[in-house]
């Protein structure tokens, strides 16, 4: 293997691999090398890379630590196998999201902004002081108003109030100020305090009966902003007991008390209610810089700390590479070390991002690229770096360059482990290893492991389809469209006044380099004019660690109707969540215990031996079978035992999915990436005349599934809707019937339509990075 990482000690070797669906998997992973675990969807990749290999590898490190140390430290439970040799310590870089809070930038995520603000504390004009001082993470350093946020969250009155109703009638839309509340009797039922002689007499401040959109200028000001006097009003039934209180108008009262302890300190109850009548807007002191005025100020060479994080990282760079101060010896040194960082994250095609831009924005595979940032910045050799679907979210251009990332981190001399679908990624290995040969009790076994080469001429699943890539849809079997979905001056973020129409009866593939504004246009403007739109995103699926297929479908409810009718009981006997659960794990079907410091053991329930109910619940029985048996079910096994329509109904998008291999009482958190974005669509199809929008379904899924998610989109146009799929997948394009190309590139260069047609079109005449990896993805022949 000329031009690959020297191998170091022996192979990794896992022996009796039993993790979820594993099925006593024995393998080889050879050390300083590059391999790739494919395989279908639920084969069983995640439980032997993430739930075997990582986690024992880090477990095993975490033990090295006094205790006082490892009880602070993440705890990981000893995963099922008999042995694991070779182990190195394991860095793994998944696609959760980057998180950080508010305050989490890309600057300061990829230790960028701390070197500039060194570099500012040594050579800005005027100096604020020291770096912290330049921080808006430190309240020295942070815009007081914002507190270093460089956006407040203000009461938007529109979505408060609601002007044609009175008081009496709940004009202000908030639960703490309904009919009836504390809050709204001290607007609807008060009066001004002006000595004893006032004492229930006199008018009421505001007539309780008024529409709001008929109050005085004077009146309004008086109700939302007003203050500096007393009130008196009833208290209870007795009208003679009066409270008094010092007036506060409705917007400082619902600030002091929603706003100003910050939203995420509410309870999930409150804090959903505000945000419905809240929204952010810029800091109207910083205007969006975050930094105090004396930081703001200090400049160098005319530009601030600010106005540099402004920018896109490209053109940072070539501001910084041009700057006088990178020759000067006391900011050349910060400026290398920024230059070093910047240029690794145009390597792995970010260049379109700001440093300002919150981490909480970043897609998952945009964190995943800046975490692999971080580690190629690293001195570190001898690792195990395990990457989940790093090609997630990229397009093909820039899966060359997250390729070229994968080999230099191998070349330092680390073993580097992905789980991965794409071709292009699979090609670039140096070792293979096959999961299947189906998925869930299917899979779980290893098909195959050796080279690339020696992969194609296999005959898995994975081998097939990657010796026989995809063509081109017939031209002859391209639906016409029916009418269209026009958009008209797109702005929305990078988009450039974009004019397009997205034809209806068909199925449209909206692809582009990351970042070229897909998501804006189709998420972000399309589906906010188009009201009937069906999203589906790869936001979470809704799920809890309670969550099954038969609860998710919500056929469990009408199933223990049914016992409960058959047997004259109460229905909440045949809930795990609920009266029949299992008091000696509380129907989880497994018992964790915490040894202190020790690693956490999980066993299975001595009491109901994992199946989740109590001993009395699994007497009643319907057409031969208790709940626990039907919960042991697959998907197709259950289409063939109920009868209930309505529990039919439910089913059978789950087999349309290709989900029939679940059973119904699989916990939906232990499932795959692919097979949770599958169960969410699965929960949203038949729906006639609508307008579907999928991003990036392919996420998660094999080449194999694919070929089925295909199919399920073609019955979903036949059966009368128009899909529109923001994909990098070329499989989908080439089988797309129209396609439109967003770019020409990323960020501030991206944000057109560069190309609008058919794939043919696209591959005979198109001039877009698309079109030119889609004529390379074809077969031979072209088509």
């Amino acid at each position: 293997m000329d031009g690959v990482g020297a191998g170091v000690g022996g192979d990794i070797e896992v022996v009796g691999g039993r993790e979820n669906n594993l099925r006593e998997v024995r393998v080889r992973i050879p050390r300083g090398r590059l391999t790739v675990v494919t395989g279908v969807s639920g084969s069983g990749k995640s439980s032997l890379v993430f739930g075997t290999v990582a986690v024992e590898s880090q477990r095993q490190l975490a033990e090295v630590f006094p205790s006082f140390v490892r009880n602070r430290l993440p705890r990981y439970e000893r995963p099922a196998f008999d042995r694991l040799e070779n182990l190195t310590p394991a860095i793994v870089v998944d696609q959760k999201p980057v998180g950080g809070g508010a305050r989490s930038t890309v600057g300061t995520m990829t230790d960028v902004h701390p070197v500039l603000r060194v570099l500012f504390s040594r050579c800005g004009r005027p100096s604020a002081g020291s770096s912290n001082l330049y921080s808006f993470n430190d309240p020295q350093g942070m815009c007081p108003h914002c507190q270093g946020l460089g956006r407040t969250v203000e009461l938007d009155l529109g979505r408060l109030l609601d002007e044609s109703k009175s008081l009496n009638e709940g004009a202000i839309r908030h639960p703490a100020f309904a009919v009836g509340t504390n809050y709204w009797k001290r607007y609807a039922q008060i009066r001004r305090y002006e000595g004893k002689e006032s004492l229930g007499r006199g008018p009421l401040v505001f007539d309780p009966d008024k529409p709001l959109g008929d109050f005085s200028a004077e009146e309004r000001e008086l109700l939302l902003y007003g203050g500096g006097f007393r009130t008196q009003r009833p208290q209870g039934d007795d009208a003679g007991n009066i409270a008094f209180n010092d007036y506060e108008g409705v917007v400082p009262r619902f600030t002091r008390r929603f706003i100003a302890p910050g939203l995420e300190s509410l309870g999930e109850r409150d804090r959903r209610h505000a945000e419905a009548v809240v929204h952010e807007v810029v800091c109207s002191e910083c205007e969006g810089a975050r930094l105090n005025a004396r930081a703001r100020a200090s400049l160098i060479e005319g530009r601030s700390l600010a106005g540099l994080c402004a920018l896109e990282v490209r053109e940072l760079t070539g501001v910084l590479e041009r700057s006088r101060v990178a020759r000067d010896p006391v900011g050349g040194p910060a400026v290398d070390a920024v230059l070093a960082v910047l240029r690794r994250i145009e390597q792995v095609g970010l260049g379109y991002l700001t440093l300002e831009r919150p981490t909480r924005t970043l897609s998952g595979g945009e964190g995943q690229r800046l975490k692999t940032v971080r580690h190629l910045g690293s001195s570190l050799t001898g690792m195990t770096y395990v990457f989940d679907e790093p090609s997630v979210g990229l397009h093909a251009r820039d899966v060359d360059r997250m390729n070229t990332l994968l080999l230099a981190l191998r070349d330092k001399g680390n073993t580097v482990l992905v789980v991965e679908h794409d071709r292009e990624v699979i090609a670039r290995a140096d070792h293979v290893i096959d999961m299947g040969p189906g998925a869930g009790a299917g899979g779980g076994r290893v098909v195959f492991e050796g080279t690339v080469e020696k992969l194609a001429e296999s005959g898995t699943v994975t081998g097939r389809h990657f010796r026989e890539p995809r063509g081109l849809k017939p031209a002859g079997r391209l639906r016409s469209p029916d009418g269209v979905l026009p958009v008209r001056g797109a702005a929305l973020h990078n988009l450039k006044g974009v004019d397009v129409d997205f034809p209806t009866g068909v199925l449209t593939a909206v692809t582009g380099v990351a970042g070229s504004g897909k998501s804006s246009l189709v998420t972000g403007v399309l589906v906010e004019q188009c009201a009937e739109a069906v999203v589906l995103d790869q936001s979470a699926a809704g799920i809890s660690a309670r969550s099954t297929p038969a609860t998710y479908t919500e056929i469990w409810d009408p199933v223990r109707r049914a016992y409960a009718r058959e047997h004259g009981v109460d229905p909440g006997l045949f809930s795990f969540n609920s009266k029949g659960a299992c008091p000696g794990c509380q129907g989880r079907g497994t018992v964790t215990m915490d040894m202190a410091f020790m690693d956490p053991v999980t066993t299975v329930c001595e009491l109901c031996a994992g199946r989740r109910y109590r001993e009395e619940v699994l007497g009643y029985r319907l057409a031969g079978r208790n709940v626990a048996e039907l919960l042991e079910m697959t998907v197709e096994e259950a289409l063939g035992h109920f009868t209930d329509p309505v529990v039919l109904h439910r089913l059978a998008p789950l087999r349309e999915v290709g989900l029939g291999y679940l059973t119904l009482g699989r916990p939906l958190s232990m499932l795959s990436g692919g097979e949770r974005q599958r169960v969410k669509l699965a929960h949203r199809l038949h729906r006639t005349g609508a307008v579907y929008v999928f991003d990036e379904p392919s996420s998660g899924l094999h080449m194999a599934d694919v070929g089925a998610l295909l199919g399920l989109l073609d019955r979903l146009v036949d059966a009368g809707n128009t899909v529109i799929v923001v994909e990098h997948d070329l499989d989908i394009v080439k089988h797309a019937d129209h396609v439109i190309d967003i770019g020409p590139d990323a960020g501030a260069h991206g944000g057109e339509v560069v190309f609008s047609g058919t794939p043919h079109t696209m591959v005979r005449s198109g001039r877009t990075h698309t079109a030119d990896h889609l004529r390379r993805a074809l077969p031979a022949g072209g088509r």
